[in-house]
């Protein structure tokens, strides 16, 4: 299995990179990445929905994937279409001013009444309505808002930004999953999470630290074809020590959830990875703390 699953990492990691050359020679922003995320929300929805079910919960399915892929796509079209027609954003503000936040919020919005509407309709008698509709609210911040963040990573700073922070989250899945396998024995959360050791959590901190340094020494530049960045040691590394931490509650709340509902993995459909949601947990809960790092300008 750890074979197996180092092959299909590898796998990954060179189809993603692909992507992500493919994506930056595209004639518009997002053009090769948005049919593999909209495919990931779409996956991911299917299992967060299980996952609701399985603890009781019955939010309306139909609604909260039109809702999870109208946020996903808001900062993308909305902006897009904004710059093919040459004009202003809302508000006044220039797409490329960073308009798509407006977007995701509008869009946003529209889902929550959506969801409202949903389970009006369905409603029949006092029952678990209230919970249903946090839980079709859950669905679409996790999956719908954070992945949101990603497209405006990329809309807003570049493949560099988005792809920076695949690379890093990943390199410290891998080096939390090597360490905990090679050194592991201290429980970092026996009850949640029993597989997860302090030393798992030490070898995602090293390697997402060091993956910071050659991401933007070498990855980067070499899809961009960009020089290397100049001066990035150590905002480098809080960048990766940052990203470390962030995809490591990641990982721990999808944990929560698939505990909530009696599951040890949110799907089987990919040996040795599980789902789509084990895959993109600790990326989902990156997204946000790498969108303020580059926001602020703390990123090399």
């Amino acid at each position: 299995m750890l074979r197996w699953r180092f092959f299909l990492g590898t796998v990954l990691v060179a189809a993603l990179l692909g992507l992500f050359w493919l994506d930056h020679a595209a004639s518009l922003p997002g053009l090769a990445l948005m049919p593999v995320l909209v495919a990931s929300v779409v996956l991911g929805t299917q299992e967060l929905l299980g996952l609701l079910r399985a603890g009781g919960l019955g939010p309306g399915a139909v609604t909260v994937y039109g809702a999870n892929l109208l946020v996903v796509l808001a900062p993308w079209l909305g902006p897009l279409a904004v710059q093919l027609a040459d004009e202003a954003g809302p508000g006044g503000i220039p797409s490329g001013a960073g308009a798509g936040g407006l977007w995701i919020a509008l869009a946003m919005g529209i889902g929550l009444v959506a969801l409202f509407a949903a389970q009006i309709r369905r409603f029949r008698a006092p029952d678990t309505a209230a919970a249903n509709v946090a839980g079709a609210a859950l669905a679409m911040v996790y999956l719908g808002l954070l992945p949101g963040l990603l497209v405006q990573l990329r809309m807003d700073w570049g493949i560099a930004a988005l792809a920076s922070l695949l690379i890093i989250v990943k390199l410290g899945d891998t080096g939390a999953y090597a360490a905990g396998k090679l050194l592991g024995r201290h429980k970092l959360a026996p009850v949640l999470s029993p597989g997860k050791t302090v030393e798992g959590a030490f070898g995602a901190l090293v390697a997402c630290c060091i993956g910071a340094w050659a991401t933007f020494q070498w990855l980067v530049p070499a899809i961009t074809g960009s020089p290397p960045c100049s001066g990035i040691g150590w905002r480098a590394v809080l960048f990766g020590a940052a990203l470390c931490v962030a995809g490591m509650l990641g990982d721990l709340s999808e944990s929560l959830l698939k505990r909530g509902a009696g599951r040890k993995e949110s799907s089987t459909w990919m040996p040795g990875f599980g789902g789509v949601l084990d895959m993109l947990d600790s990326v989902l809960l990156a997204a946000p703390v790498a969108y303020l790092l580059w926001l602020a300008g703390l990123v090399p």
